[in-house]
């Protein structure tokens, strides 16, 4: 934990209680940056206490600007309610809303209670309890006002706030959790329950995730790792996972997981002795991929890394759907070529240099000759090797590797 409301442990340890996290709808699809959020209210249920889970369907039309440097777009309001049924889609995979349950998961959304909460109301009822000079030293609003800070964004702090005063008066939730750079919102949240009479109101923040080298946690070249299979694929996904350092494996197996410690550290301990084998990061992968995707996406992921970059076959490849085939080619490097120049035969020097998969005729050359170079799993012999159709998958594509891992799918059209 970074932040905790002193009386928090004891309350989680006297009742079960209402813990709720907000979720910000400016996307349809939620990223693993909010994994961290969703694997607290999984161990706030698991610990027998009551997940609520907020999409800010109001929120979402101010924008928060804890962390921002210049405002966000406003988004319309169609654009907002498909964002928040696709997040709300998503929350309900990890949290149980079995209604036999007493501590049964709860999805919300605060354009419920601002939907016909006016203006003059709420700066009536809620403004008059939070001076200016409280919002104004929170962190979040300092490191705006050299930029500039509307009124909107200034507004959020108090929106916020009183998302936890409805809950707590209304569903007797006491706690909000979020990340640390939330804290200065959540406790305006305390301030305004504390203030208008309320008592029992708890929070605690945890660590933001950061990878070892500083740079920011899910964040890949071609942008976020998203959890819907449509914007990352499970392939994709599996990946990002396999493909952690080492320094960064052993905390997000402790995050990301429900392994027991004495796993952990058992896999930590065969890891050390081989570091390699990637036996951390495997571990990790399966169970991420089988808990945001499936068993049969993660089992589909495994066997599709293992054709990429394990001892696969041409046939392997073959054998694969072409859907299958072009799922795991997402995020590969691409290029179409005629296929008339394959019916007499295609110089394969020639093909890498002209298409750029090599710089020049001479680089193909040294590649080729170092056995560098792979058409289909195969490595290339000789300097002749002229491609014909009879090196086609699916009769359309060719699948070249320089290297160990760099690989470029030829599509022949």
């Amino acid at each position: 934990m970074q932040d905790i409301i002193p009386g928090t442990e004891e309350q989680l340890s006297k009742e079960i209680t209402g813990c709720y996290i907000g979720f910000d709808p400016t996307a349809d699809s939620l990223h693993i940056g909010s994994m961290l959020p969703i694997i607290l209210l999984m161990h706030i249920q698991r610990s027998g206490h009551k997940p609520y889970a907020l999409v800010g369907g109001a929120t979402g039309m101010i924008g928060d600007p804890t962390g921002k440097s210049a405002e966000r777009n406003l988004l319309d309001a169609a654009t907002l309610e498909q964002n928040v049924a696709g997040i709300r889609g998503q929350l309900q995979k990890f949290l149980d809303f079995d209604d036999s349950l007493p501590n049964k998961a709860e999805l919300v959304n605060n354009i419920d209670w601002f939907r016909d909460f006016n203006f003059l109301d709420f700066i009536r009822d809620v403004g008059k309890h939070i001076t200016v000079n409280y919002m104004l030293a929170k962190d979040s609003v300092q490191k705006r006002l050299e930029f500039g800070l509307s009124f909107t964004e200034f507004s959020y702090q108090l929106i916020q706030g009183y998302d936890f005063y409805h809950l707590h008066k209304n569903q007797q939730v006491k706690l909000q959790a979020g990340g640390a750079d939330q804290w200065g919102n959540i406790v305006t949240g305390t301030e305004l329950i504390r203030r208008k009479g309320g008592t029992d109101a708890f929070a605690f923040t945890c660590p933001l995730l950061k990878k070892a080298d500083g740079g920011k946690f899910g964040k890949t070249e071609s942008g976020n790792i998203w959890l819907d299979r449509n914007k990352t694929s499970p392939y994709q996904f599996y990946k990002y996972w396999i493909n952690v350092t080492d320094e960064d494996v052993k905390n997000l197996i402790r995050i990301f997981t429900f392994l027991p410690m004495e796993e952990i550290e058992a896999l930590e301990a065969e890891h050390a002795q081989d570091p390699g084998r990637r036996i951390l990061q495997k571990k990790l992968a399966e169970e991420i991929t089988t808990l945001v995707h499936s068993r049969e996406d993660f089992e589909f992921a495994r066997q599709a890394s293992e054709i990429l970059f394990g001892k696969a076959t041409t046939d392997a490849l073959a054998e694969m759907d072409e859907s299958d085939l072009l799922e795991i080619m997402d995020g590969v490097n691409k290029i179409h070529y005629s296929r008339e120049a394959l019916k007499d035969g295609l110089n394969i020097v020639s093909f890498l240099a002209e298409t750029g998969i090599l710089s020049s005729k001479g680089d193909a050359k040294k590649m080729m000759e170092a056995g560098s170079m792979s058409i289909n799993k195969v490595k290339v012999k000789g300097l002749n090797v002229q491609l014909d159709e009879s090196h086609l998958i699916k009769d359309k594509y060719i699948l070249i590797r320089k290297g160990p891992s760099t690989y470029t799918l030829a599509i022949f059209e």
